[in-house]
């Protein structure tokens, strides 16, 4: 009996069929597959924090890719971000009154950001004084003022937080804020479009036509504080500014028209807060630092191979060219 079991085993051995290659392959493919998943897709999947946090930065770019494209346009990079440091002392009063209140924070942000945006336009239309350079003031003075206010009353902790924000803290009060916030600001931005571009390549036509090119550029300095606002909530004051400019930026070496730019400014907004979530939420890193090192990155490859006005094109090929 024991001889016979022997040999009916070997039988069978010999009669299974042998794994093919293609079903090699196909387990291969889906191992694959699996890992992909678990690193680009896995943790918004099971994470809810994520999942709000990859909503904010969505919101977030819908709205800060037109805007940081104006402001690249009009050659007031800078200027954002100043104005994102002089939202801090709002914020610092709204913390201190009311405590990490969302409403009272962004209240607080939104009234000293308008409050240095009209300050600075105002000395510089009664002084000889440019508009940069009162920008520049009333951004140290507004940084030193909350940085001044938070550490008086309240901890690093908290400093930390209003500098560099949490974005995988956003809760569903933030999200509603933010997407109202970008809402008002696209709808908005539709309604000055127009004069605000005559404005940025031609304003002395749009005084000749008898536009406002004045009340143009005060509503759009607006726009900028609200978003910068809607921003601090998830990147922290110091971060916000980075989503809104380094896109805008990058995009310029990738397109030219100015619904494209505006349009590739948001694209690149979205990956860069989709990838820099993943690298922190897999490297333990910050995520708000994160997302604007990815979109630093972005712009740094733009500027280097993209296909308009980049090092590659005007120097390697130009150089190949001529040779």
């Amino acid at each position: 009996m024991g001889e016979k079991a022997i040999i009916n085993i070997k039988t069978f051995c010999r009669r299974a069929p042998r794994a093919r290659s293609g079903d090699r392959l196909h387990a291969l493919i889906h191992m694959e597959s699996m890992t992909l998943y678990g690193l680009a897709l896995g943790p918004f999947a099971e994470f809810g924090f994520m999942r709000r946090a990859l909503v904010a930065c969505l919101v977030l770019a819908l709205s800060c890719g037109p805007i940081g494209t104006i402001l690249v346009i009009r050659r007031m990079s800078l200027m954002g971000d100043a104005l994102s440091h002089s939202v801090l002392p709002g914020a610092a009063l709204g913390f201190i009154m009311a405590g990490l209140s969302l409403p009272a924070m962004s209240l607080g942000g939104l009234a000293a950001g308008l409050v240095a945006a009209l300050s600075s336009g105002v000395v510089t239309r009664l002084t000889p004084l440019r508009e940069d350079a009162s920008f520049a003031a009333f951004y140290l003075i507004s940084l030193a003022f909350g940085v001044l206010l938070v550490s008086t009353h309240g901890s690093n902790v908290d400093l930390l937080h209003l500098l560099f924000g949490s974005i995988l803290t956003v809760d569903d009060a933030a999200l509603f804020l933010m997407g109202g916030i970008a809402t008002s600001s696209l709808l908005l931005l539709a309604v000055i479009y127009r004069p605000l571009v005559v404005d940025c390549f031609d304003p002395g036509f749009l005084r000749a036509v008898g536009g406002r090119g004045g009340l143009v550029h005060t509503f759009f300095l607006a726009l900028v504080v609200l978003n910068l606002v809607a921003g601090f909530q998830a990147l922290g004051t110091l971060m916000a500014v980075g989503l809104m400019m380094l896109p805008a930026a990058a995009a310029r070496f990738w397109v030219r028209e100015l619904w494209s730019l505006s349009a590739a400014s948001s694209a690149l907004a979205l990956a860069s807060g989709f990838l820099g979530l993943l690298v922190s939420y897999h490297l333990d890193l910050p995520s708000g630092p994160a997302i604007v090192l990815v979109a630093g990155l972005a712009y740094l490859a733009s500027v280097a191979l993209g296909p308009r006005d980049s090092l590659r094109v005007l120097y390697v090929q130009r150089t190949h060219l001529e040779a």
